[in-house]
């Protein structure tokens, strides 16, 4: 079976097992205060161009989500989000579990617009009992998208204006954000992430690492304390050096830039030839997630062979799937892919 599932269903790139393997018999002080974590900091100030900025490390995405925006919202707030994004529709309810609702808004194809958010809090205080309905508190964005969709400078820059107008800190979810920086049409640097965010993850779990999220507090105000807030949710792992050593590995000679780009250039190679076969998408993605609309025979068929996501039905006879490429896809398999549905296809139609 060839799997087009995500971009987590490997373990880890070689260099990165390779330097988890060289720690062997060495030991490190625990809790992320260790030498390996520190010096990631000091990579991800050199990246950012933000001396002050707060690196930690988390276990996973979720995980990650959730405790910097408990951290960040007081207790009457609540998080300003797509009404497709991961934390309104993947993540079991983990914010609300936190005691904070995610105030939705119709998402246009994935993103979020700086329009809509300035609508929703004017409309917030202008309603006369407003002290009685969930304040927002902070706006949750990802790059990419649930979509495939990235932002770009300018959307980025709209969205950071009106929050830092309206005193609403920004946290942008980056578990697919090398592969968003690595996609068609991008115009943002690690940089100017930073530059416009108040906080962001860097995915690690999704680009080539063996677990872990980086999450990254631009913002001073909010990185006091934050470690109490991970050990309160539990995520202040014993060995937190085993987090900065992956993160080293995928950071040094530009690993992690170089794995983003392949995904995404099998994923272009993908889009091209889905399209040569006059197949529609649901969304135009440029990055790593494509999301081909096919017969429901056509997907019968291909389970056979390939394994892949089914998305959302279109209509009764068709079907919106998703094809994830990554960091370890192997350029035959993409070839395999494309020869099967154009067979497939062929015979659909026949």
């Amino acid at each position: 079976m060839i799997d087009f599932r995500n971009d987590y269903a490997q373990g880890a790139h070689e260099q990165v097992l390779g330097a988890l393997a060289g720690l062997a018999g060495q030991g490190f002080s625990g809790y992320g205060e260790d030498d390996l974590c520190r010096a990631a900091q000091e990579r991800v100030r050199r990246l950012t161009g933000q001396p002050e900025a707060a690196l930690y490390f988390l276990s996973g995405g979720t995980q990650a989500n959730l405790t910097v925006i408990a951290s960040i919202l007081r207790p009457h707030q609540g998080v300003v989000a797509a009404d497709t994004a991961h934390i309104a529709a993947h993540e079991t309810g983990a914010i609300e579990a936190t005691g904070h609702k995610v105030l939705t808004l119709p998402h246009r194809d994935g993103k979020v617009n700086p329009d809509d958010i300035e609508r929703m809090v004017a409309a917030h205080y202008a309603d006369d009992s407003f002290e009685h309905m969930v304040q927002p508190g902070m706006v949750y964005i990802s790059n990419t998208t649930e979509l495939g969709s990235i932002y770009t400078a300018r959307e980025l820059e709209g969205i950071s204006r009106v929050c830092r107008a309206r005193g609403l800190p920004l946290y942008l979810d980056g578990a697919r954000l090398g592969y968003a920086l690595a996609s068609e049409g991008n115009d943002l640097t690690l940089a100017k992430v930073a530059a416009l965010c108040d906080a962001f993850t860097i995915g690690l779990t999704k680009q080539g690492a063996l677990f872990g999220e980086a999450v990254v507090i631009v913002n001073p105000a909010l990185q006091k304390d934050f470690r109490y807030i991970i050990k309160q949710r539990g995520g202040m792992l014993a060995k937190g050096w085993l987090m900065g050593a992956q993160f080293e590995a995928l950071m040094t000679d530009d690993l992690y830039g170089r794995l983003s780009r392949h995904a995404v250039g099998l994923a272009m190679r993908l889009k091209h030839g889905l399209r040569e076969m006059g197949v529609p998408f649901l969304s135009d993605s440029p990055s790593n997630q494509q999301f081909p609309i096919l017969p429901n025979d056509v997907i019968v068929a291909l389970r056979r062979q390939f394994a892949f996501h089914a998305i959302e039905v279109v209509d009764e006879s068709h079907t919106g799937v998703r094809f994830c490429t990554s960091w370890y896809t192997n350029p035959a398999d993409v070839e395999t892919l494309l020869a099967a549905l154009a067979e497939h296809i062929a015979d659909s139609r026949s």
